[in-house]
């Protein structure tokens, strides 16, 4: 007999004998095994009888026929299998068999080892089925890392089925009912979240799932706090990826808000917003001036219903603010006048607070606040723009175009033309389109100043009757016109572009009137202003026609409207321009932002379309549409796109867009896109580094820049200029302190562009990353996102716009729209201006502006006296034969004494050794006032001292903006206001030279202010 054989009986004698003496039929039923309830050992048996065995030898009790002891293996064998599951696993079809018998008893515990065994075996769908079977065996409060992953993976599948059943419903399919087993387990980790505390756990698997019930008991067993509320409304636009369940979940927090003793007015206006309820949110309005009105001494309600105005007009579109002022109905009686001679009195007079919540709407305070925000902060360093336009060619378009960009972008919103008007020859240098963008140029420049818009380029606009000398002007001037009413425009400055449109036969004024149109009126919906832009569009002139196709899509902004998309998609198809069908790709895309899934059925036609313009066009629409959401689906269709297209612009695009779906979380966005970083593809690199410039924008992130790093050296030009542009976009409002790359990125920009041998592409980023740098006088950011969190319209589409400079360097512009202002602008009551004071609790040079540059003056080598000997003077005095004696010997002692002069101070000087300077400990705080610069990453360290006279109405200062104060202390008698300081009219005359009218210095805008009055006394 072999030793195998012998080992193998000795098993089975020692196994039977053992079942023999403890494990009998006739002596079970007395006390538990391991604590598994079903299976007894009787008294004088170890309780952990069977212990000894093998997982092989309690394996083979399970052929046996007695369920006592097949009931007893499993019981062990759910004590084996976290060690034995490899040897477990050889015969997991026998306990499957054995789980599927009707009549056994502890199916349970069997199901429980399989599901085990699965789940080491890394078959989690097979592990996660079994453990359903399982039961109450099977506890989800325990911490282990196999219930954790089961959990896990039950969420997942409970989440797909239900959303599977809202799917059903929808189309109308008969559902498939959703497994009892998995819903209770999901049930059970409620139940166990509730009772932990873990709300926010409970509240984002609920959201998911669609669970609104769990979701409203999570934030009532929470009390309803402010902080669990507004992470509810987070997660509701991130999370929810479905608008109509979004919106059920909107409004059941604005129940919840309203149930509070003290509603949350500011967050309710943002749940009207995007429920799109016009009406409810000017009843809300109404309500809180109602309030205001019932008690004259408390100004609280007051100052919310002119916060609310405020933020709805900095996150609302056009169409939705018109519609909330159409429904306040100012009344005379909100008007408080005296009788007599009170009356005559103005400063007794109220304004009307529905009036000024309509003129808050419209814009008008906003622009006019940022605007002398910008004005009175401006640090914007001419010396890096006299730098580059003296290394560059200026008689190279493509370096004039780009000087004339960067200067834009760095003077934007502050109205300060210096360097233009120090500059005049070089700007008469301008020909052609580039004429068109410098003329533009003043629309950035002045951005926001409504009131003065047309004066500031009057001498440029075309004349009826008059033939001007330059189309090119005229048509620029008309684009500024529109950038400086970007997104606020009236109806007279539509009718007043919309003039020029019809009353010119120039495709280039016709181009700048439709971008001028677009820009002004973004989002307003307006049929008469759309038909207009579609005759010029059916006029098939590719220039003209490209710039309507995308004011078409601007005014019709985010109405996906069907009717406007098929016309526009049919003459796309029609025409033979490609400047025509790519303004039409983009301006469908427009219409389609904030669409989400309404526009998953034109994406997934134009997708598939023969013409690489239209699928281009395709791409940017899944951007906009899924702008700030991360929509899974999208992100995947996006990267699908840009690997396997046979279009590399198309590629390209998918890559960008990226972008836009990721920037509220911009650390994710380098690790996505890494791989494409590396692509074999210069367009999908190029793609990239717009990606990371976009969605990264602002947060100096180090990962993102060391992506780009290695970028700004490729061997292609336009990656190289790609990531010359994202590098600046990541790191505007940055110093050294922040970011210590801040230093060798403007180095690297001064060598690519004083290098003549460099490409000019690259050396065109470079000069458009030193103006974005210090864009808007180093007082603005780069954002997609309002500074309440939301998406913001206006930046996402400039930053649309603005990537289609690739085809078009006049679009450069459209990044202006993409620019915020960075500070805390407070207002009172009345709308006006305080003075206070706040500190930040931080030293000052981390957000102090970077230093100017310096001057770097030409050393010049100046002639060191001779030393005149003795003799030289003896001879000298003896040859002037002079009368008097002294003379001579004067001169003698001057030469000596001059010379022992020199050479003491040259011993001085270099003996003497620098004086060391004294460090001097920076303080660890600062104190700012109103109107001044706090940067996004500056808001956490601000807080108002204890007793300070005023104090923000809202609750949690997070970005700061437009903010209304309260007067804690108002019976101090009035307190000292701040006064506007940006000039009333801003004459024009900027880029007359460009224009050839000559217009002198003496008329440009920005000119400095006369001194104070003051007494000259003579002295004697």
């Amino acid at each position: 007999m072999s030793l195998t054989r012998l080992f193998f009986f000795s098993f089975i004698f020692v196994v039977g004998a053992l079942y023999a003496s403890c494990c009998s039929p006739a002596r079970l039923g007395h006390h538990g095994i391991d604590g598994c309830p079903g299976i007894a050992i009787p008294p004088g048996c170890p309780s952990q009888c069977g212990s000894g065995l093998d997982a092989a030898g309690v394996i083979s009790l399970l052929t046996e026929k007695d369920t006592a002891v097949r009931s007893y293996a499993v019981q062990q064998l759910l004590t084996l299998v976290d060690q034995f599951w490899s040897e477990i696993s050889d015969d997991l079809i026998q306990l499957e068999l054995l789980y599927d018998e009707p009549a056994f008893p502890d199916k349970e515990t069997v199901a429980l080892v399989v599901s085990k065994v699965h789940y080491y075996l890394g078959s989690l769908d097979e592990s996660l089925h079994f453990a359903l079977g399982a039961g109450k065996l099977f506890n989800p409060s325990s911490h282990d890392h196999y219930v954790e992953t089961i959990i896990a993976r039950a969420i997942d599948s409970y989440v797909a089925q239900c959303e599977a059943l809202a799917l059903a419903a929808t189309s109308g399919e008969k559902p498939a009912p959703i497994d009892p087993r998995l819903t209770d387990i999901v049930q059970r980790m409620f139940a166990k979240c509730l009772k932990e505390g873990e709300y926010r756990q409970a509240i984002g698997v609920a959201l998911e799932a669609r669970r609104l019930d769990v979701v409203e008991q999570a934030i009532t067993q929470g009390g309803a706090s402010d902080s669990l509320l507004a992470y509810v409304f987070d997660a509701a636009m991130t999370i929810v990826q479905h608008i109509d369940f979004r919106n059920t979940v909107l409004r059941l927090l604005l129940r919840l808000y309203n149930n509070l003793p003290e509603p949350d007015y500011l967050s309710m206006s943002q749940c009207y917003l995007h429920l799109n309820d016009a009406a409810a949110c000017a009843a809300m309005l109404t309500q809180l001036v109602g309030k205001s009105r019932a008690n004259h001494t408390d100004d609280d309600h007051l100052l919310l219903a002119y916060q609310v105005a405020f933020d709805l007009e900095e996150n609302a579109r056009q169409d939705f603010l018109q519609r909330v002022s159409d429904h306040l109905q100012p009344s005379s009686a909100d008007t408080e006048m005296a009788d007599g001679n009170a009356a005559k009195d103005a400063a007794k007079a109220k304004k009307d607070p529905i009036s000024e919540i309509c003129t808050i709407l419209s814009g008008k305070h906003s622009i006019k606040l940022n605007s002398e925000f910008l004005y009175r902060n401006n640090q914007a360093d001419l010396l890096i723009l006299k730098g580059t336009k003296e290394a560059l060619d200026s008689r190279n378009s493509v370096f004039h175009a780009a000087l004339s960009f960067a200067n834009a972008f760095m003077h934007a919103g502050t109205a300060s033309d210096k360097f233009l008007r120090e500059n005049l020859e070089w700007l008469s240098r301008a020909s052609n389109w580039t004429k068109f963008s410098a003329t533009a140029a003043l629309g950035v420049i002045h951005k926001g100043q409504v009131e003065n818009g047309r004066a500031i380029v009057e001498p440029y606009l075309p004349q009826e009757g008059v033939s001007s000398g330059s189309q090119f002007s005229e048509g620029g001037s008309l684009f500024a016109l529109g950038l400086i009413h970007a997104n606020y425009a009236g109806a007279s400055v539509l009718q007043f572009l919309t003039g020029h449109l019809k009353s010119t036969q120039s495709e280039v004024i016709q181009h700048g009137a439709c971008l001028g149109i677009g820009v002004a009126g973004m989002a307003s919906a307006n049929e008469e202003v759309y038909e207009v832009l579609k005759t010029i569009l059916f006029s098939d002139s590719a220039v003209a026609g490209e710039a309507a196709g995308l004011a078409m899509g601007l005014v019709m902004l985010g109405t996906a409207s069907q009717r406007h998309i098929d016309e526009m998609l049919q003459y796309a198809h029609d025409t033979q321009h490609e400047k025509i069908i790519r303004g039409l790709a983009i301006g469908v895309a427009m219409i389609m932002y904030g669409r989400e899934d309404e526009a998953d059925a034109l994406i997934e036609t134009l997708k598939v379309d023969k013409d690489p313009i239209l699928r281009y066009g395709c791409i940017y629409m899944a951007g906009m549409a899924y702008a700030g959401t991360g929509n899974n689906k999208t992100i995947r269709l996006l990267l699908h796109v840009a690997v396997s297209d046979t279009s590399d612009d198309v590629r390209r695009a998918a890559v960008t867009c990226l972008g836009f779906l990721l920037f509220h979380t911009p650390t994710q966005v380098p690790r996505l896109v890494q791989l494409l970083a590396e692509s074999y593809n210069p367009h999908v690199r190029y793609g990239a580094t717009l990606a990371l410039g976009m969605s990264c924008a602002g947060t100096g992130l180090t990962e993102a820049l060391d992506l780009l790093e290695p970028m700004t050296k490729d061997p292609v030009d336009y990656v190289r200029q790609g990531a010359l542009i994202a590098s600046a976009m990541i790191l505007v409002q940055h110093n050294e302190a922040q970011s210590p790359k801040v230093a060798a990125i403007r180095k690297q920009y001064e060598t690519i562009i004083a290098d003549r041998h460099e490409d000019v592409t690259a050396r065109f980023g470079s000069v458009l990353g030193q103006g974005i740098l210090d864009a808007g006088g180093r007082n603005v950011t780069i954002s997609m996102q309002s500074r309440n969190g939301h998406t913001n319209m206006s930046a996402v589409v400039g930053m649309t716009l603005f990537t289609q400079f690739w085809y078009w360097y006049p679009l450069t512009h459209f990044l202006s729209l993409a620019f915020t202002p960075t500070g805390l602008i407070g207002l009172n009551a009345e709308l006006g201006m305080p003075q206070f004071d706040f500190v930040s609790n931080a030293r000052p040079s981390l957000f102090a502006y970077p230093p100017p540059k310096k001057v770097v003056s030409e050393t010049k080598i100046e002639k060191i006296a001779a030393a005149i000997l003795s003799t030289t003077a003896k001879a000298k005095a003896r040859s002037t034969k002079k009368k008097d004696g002294k003379d001579a010997t004067a001169g003698k002692d001057g030469a000596k004494d001059a010379m022992d002069d020199t050479a003491a101070t040259t011993t001085t000087d270099a003996g003497k050794e620098p004086a060391k300077a004294k460090k001097v400990r920076e303080p660890t705080s600062q104190t700012l006032s109103n109107m001044q610069r706090v940067l996004p990453t500056q808001w956490p360290h601000i807080t108002f001292p204890e007793g300070a006279r005023f104090v923000p109405i809202k609750k949690q200062m997070l970005a700061g903006g437009i903010t209304l104060m309260r007067d804690t202390r108002p019976a101090d008698g009035p307190a000292e206001m701040l006064t506007y300081r940006l000039p009333a009219v801003a004459a024009a005359g900027t880029a007359g030279a460009a224009s050839g009218a000559g217009a002198s210095a003496d008329s440009f805008a920005g000119e400095p202010e006369p001194p104070a009055p003051f007494e000259y006394t003579e002295e004697a």
